[in-house]
Order: structure tokens, then sequence, then C-alpha cells
């Protein structure tokens, strides 16, 4: 037999006896920009890696993929999460968006109903919708940034939506945790950064409802 012929062979018997196990398997999914997308460090030092070896210490049984890209904005996520609900059929979907809609200037009413969308999406595919707010420099001025800033909240009590009132809680705005740009967060953070994540997911991980 070739080596090419045992891959072969070796792939169908993966498939054969794990292929459904692993369908059949609790998935989240992660549906972010370059603060999930592990932007400027190994895609396995970022928080969405760390927390997929979180819950294999914690022997919970769920998959995590990572549907992030770098850059992206609300009407992105918006425009590709059918698609991603239709694949993977999440049991939870975290929602890391925004940050880019801030950064940008964008209208804050076409974030609010990009994110809505989002979550009523999530909702409807019998998902939990798990949403990560993010906060902005004042480059906008206080009026911007603190619309800014409640848009996460509004969407949170509006829905019941669990909710990370900041994802970068205690690491934006220290410089040994950010990188050289200020904007993104350095490996040494990314363990902070699921601490944060984790407070409010794992409750939904065991079944219960996530405290805000």
């Amino acid at each position: 037999m070739t080596m090419k012929s045992l891959r072969y062979c070796l792939v169908a018997v993966f498939l054969l006896w794990f292929g459904p196990a692993w369908s059949e398997t609790p998935t989240i999914l992660v549906v972010g920009d370059s603060l999930s997308a592990g932007y400027g460090i190994e895609l396995s030092q970022g928080w969405v890696s760390l927390l997929e070896r979180r819950l294999m210490e914690e022997k919970l049984p769920y998959r995590v993929v990572n549907a992030s890209i770098s850059g992206d904005v609300s009407r992105g996520g918006l425009a590709r999460l059918p698609a991603a609900l239709e694949r993977y059929r999440p049991t939870i979907v975290i929602l890391e968006l925004g940050g880019n809609d801030g950064l940008q200037g964008l209208p804050l009413q076409q974030l609010e109903e990009n994110l809505a969308a989002m979550i009523e999406l999530g909702r409807n595919s019998g998902a939990q919708v798990l949403l990560a707010g993010m906060r902005i420099p004042p480059n906008y001025g206080p009026r911007y940034t603190n619309k800014f800033h409640d848009v996460f909240e509004n969407l949170a009590n509006r829905y019941d939506s669990p909710l990370i009132p900041f994802l970068l809680e205690g690491v934006g705005g220290r410089p040994e945790l950010m990188q050289s740009d200020g904007a993104h967060p350095r490996a040494e953070a990314q363990a902070k950064i699921l601490e944060n994540v984790w407070v409010v997911l794992e409750p939904l991980l065991q079944g219960g409802k996530a405290t805000q």
C-alpha cells in the first residue's frame, strides 16, 4: 500500500468512526473582527483558541468555530452570518463586532440595526446569542462615543441577551498588553480577554442563564 492510499484509508476510518459524533457536537460560533481573528499574533495564541483549550480542560463537550475576519464591520458580519448558521448550526453564537464601525465613524443606527438583525438570525436558528460590548477612543467627540457604548447595552436589554460589557476590560489602555498600534492586544492579553468572555459564557455552557 502506498503512503497516499494509506492516508485515504485513515481519513475514511476517521470519518466513519468520528464523523457523525463530530457533526453532532454542540458548536460555539464566534463571529468577530481582528480582536477574535488573532491579528498580529499566532492564531493559536488568540482568546478563541484559548477557549477551545479551556473547554477541553473543563471536559465540556463543545467545539469552537472561529468565523472572525480582521477589519470586518457589522454590515459584513450580517451578510455572512446566514451561511455560517446554516453550515455549522451552532448552539451558541458569540457576536464580537462593532469596533470597526465605531473607529470608522459609521452611523450608529446602522450598527444597532445590523447587530439586532444578527441576534434575531441567531435566535431564529435555535442558538443562544452572546453579545460582546466594545468601547472606542473619544475621537469623534463624547456624544458619538457615549452613544456607541450604549448600543450594546440597549441591545442586551431589548433582547434579554447575555452581554460582555467590554471585551477588552483590563486590557485596553495598558501599553504592556497592547501591540504597537495601540488597538490590538498582544498575546499576553489573550488570557484576560478569555476570562472576560468566560464569566458570561460559562453559565450558558452549563445550561443556565448568563449573568451580566
